[in-house]
Formats: C-alpha cells, structure tokens, sequence
C-alpha cells in the first residue's frame, strides 16, 4: 500500500449515551494513530455528543436519520477515499455494504450489536421496501464483527453468506473504571439498572421481582428510551416509587455502580452489555436471566455474578445474597479485565483492519 497510514472512517448514527457508540468512540480514540489515520462520521447531531471528541477529526451532518446522511456520506467517502469504513447498527451496516458497491476500494466493516433474531421479537417492526437489502447486506461487506459466540450462531441461522467473514470482537472496559475500595454498608441493599428503556431490557420483570423482595432496599434506574413512562408509572402504581431513584443520563456512572450491591438486569436479549462490564470492572457482581447474547461469556457463576432461568429464582438467589455477600470486589473485576481489557480489545481492531489492507 502506498499511504503512510491507514485511513480508518468510523460512522456513527450518532453519539447519544448507549453501547455502540461508546465503543466507537472508544475506537477513535485509542487506535494507534502511528498506524491509522482516523475520521469519525457522525449522522447526527453535535449538540447530542455525550462522549469525548477531544483531538479527533469528527465530522456531524446533523441528520435525525440515517437516510437523510446519505448523500453526505456518498460525498465524504468520494472525497476523502478511506481505506476502511467501520459502520454499527443495522441501516447503517445496510448502508455501508451498498456503498461498497460504488466504492469497490474501500474495505467496509459491519459492526452487529445485538442477537438479530431475539431483538425482532420485542420491536415493533413493520415492513418496508429495505428490509430486503438488510437481509442481505452481510453479502457485500468486507468483515463482520460480532461481539459474542452466540451473536455468530444467530447471524448464521438467519442470513446466508460467507461466514469467514466473521470475527468475535468483544466490547472494551478500561482503567477508568476504578476498583471500589470498600463495599457499602448493606443495611440497606443498593440494586442498580443501567441501560436503555424498551421492551427488549426487561424491566417490567424486573419490577415484578422488586415487589416479591424480603429485605431493606433501593433502586437506581439509569437511562432513557421510548417505555420510560410507563416504567415509572407502573413503579407508582405498585407502590415502589419511594424505593426508587431515576436518572436520565449522568457522566458518573462508575460512581452509581461504585455505590451500588447488585446489578440488575432483566434483559430478552443483549449484543455485550457494556454496563454489565462496567459493574464487574469496579467490583459489582450481577443478577441476570439467561438472555441471549455476550453475558455466559462474561458472568462467572459466583464469582462476579449469577444467570437464573426463573423469577422465583431471581427472588430466591437476590433474598440469599442478602443474608450471605460473599462477593469479592478483587475477584469480580479480574474476571472481566483478564479477558476484555481494552489492550486486548484494541489490538484486535487493528489486526482485523491491518489483515483486510493487506488482502
């Protein structure tokens, strides 16, 4: 290859607070900038950046969809002729395989977020003419990255491609994310939810089992999404409003998970939850169901956590861990760092994008 460095595009919808972009912008900024040149391409709008851009070349078209960027994107990617495109979320992975047509140059990457097949279960999706060149988007692209071996396995028995293609990825944790030094007095146990507000993550369950508790506790919910209302309302309706504490958004999040005994998630499906890792990372085990997904490879039965298939037995072990917190803060953050440590993680994005230059 003639250039000096590789021109890596990263594409976002945008950069509201949520697991892809996190990620994403993890990537801009720690990728080795001896070897890649980067640009983050943002659809949406700056004024929703949640995440730093400090020293990156980031260029928002201030769309409020991914369609309405397209021509935008045809026209950066004609000018500025990147080696390698690295989209996320399916329309914009659909976008980036087509594009490949009109850019046979350019390698492009689809970045899957979640378990395709679950997620339909629990959205609300209607037919439109582009549902065909979603299905086959995978087809025209370069790589495919999933995030777990059960997002491959899904992605197999839903679409038809090359599947050597695929690569496991999984989601980053950092040293920001600071050990507790010291674990909360438990007269009061703390439970915490981080994450979108929608049907798929499960917090009606979750409720369910807030009522059916045995001891002193209280609940932190961060996040926002289409069903907050009614997750707040029927918080009110069943009388635990006062248990409750809600937070839309907040820079602090290792301190609430810091704070925090338990994680709760009550999710149908997840790609690989990165508030999950967060938790394990500052020593906060968690409580989950068996949902598809990245959590069997990160939850440890017993030493950062605990998969129940039931909602007696959600009730049953979080009634035992109570009486019995035998959690280490030491042994549940080796258990995610020994395996996704970010210089893990960095170091097989540049692999993959330095192997498809190379072809």
């Amino acid at each position: 290859m003639s250039k000096e460095k590789i021109h890596l595009v990263i594409a976002s919808a945008n950069l509201l607070p949520g697991g892809a972009e996190r990620v994403l912008s993890f990537l801009a900024r720690n990728i080795d900038r001896t070897t890649f040149k980067v640009s983050f391409v943002i659809f949406g709008h700056e004024k929703d950046a949640a995440y730093d851009l400090t020293g990156l070349s980031t260029t928002f078209f201030g769309k409020d969809r991914i369609l309405h960027g397209f021509i935008d994107f045809y026209k950066f990617l004609r000018r500025e002729k990147p080696d390698v495109v690295i989209t996320a979320v399916g329309h914009l992975n659909t976008m980036g395989a087509y594009l490949s047509w009109v850019f046979p140059k350019i390698k492009f990457v689809a970045r899957e977020v979640t378990v395709l097949s679950v997620m339909r279960e629990h959205a609300n999706v209607k037919f439109n003419p582009f549902m065909w060149m979603s299905k086959h988007r995978f087809k025209y692209v370069d790589a495919v990255i999933c995030q777990s071996d059960h997002m491959v396995e899904d992605i197999k028995t839903t679409y038809r491609f090359d599947y050597d293609k695929i690569t496991i990825i999984h989601n980053p944790i950092t040293d920001s994310f600071k050990l507790k030094s010291t674990i909360a007095d438990r007269s009061e146990m703390k439970l915490i939810t981080i994450g979108r507000i929608s049907a798929e993550k499960g917090h009606e369950r979750l409720i369910s089992i807030l009522k059916r508790l045995e001891f002193p506790y209280h609940y932190t919910i961060i996040g926002n999404g289409p069903d907050r209302d009614k997750i707040l309302s029927l918080l009110e309706s069943e009388g635990l409003r006062n248990k409750v504490t809600y937070i839309e958004y907040t820079s602090e999040v290792d301190k609430y998970l810091t704070d925090s005994h338990v994680f709760l998630l009550g999710s149908y499906t997840e790609g690989f939850p990165n508030a999950v890792l967060e938790s394990a990372a500052v020593g906060t085990p968690i409580l989950a169901y068996p949902a598809p997904g990245g959590l069997i490879e990160i939850i440890e039965e017993g030493i950062n956590g605990y998969i129940v298939d039931t909602e007696d037995e959600y009730v049953e072990k979080l009634n035992s861990i109570y009486k019995d917190y035998h959690f280490k803060p030491e042994a549940v953050r080796s258990s995610v760092m020994k395996k996704f440590h970010s210089d893990i993680i960095i170091n097989k994005y540049e692999a993959l994008f330095k192997q498809l230059i190379n072809k």
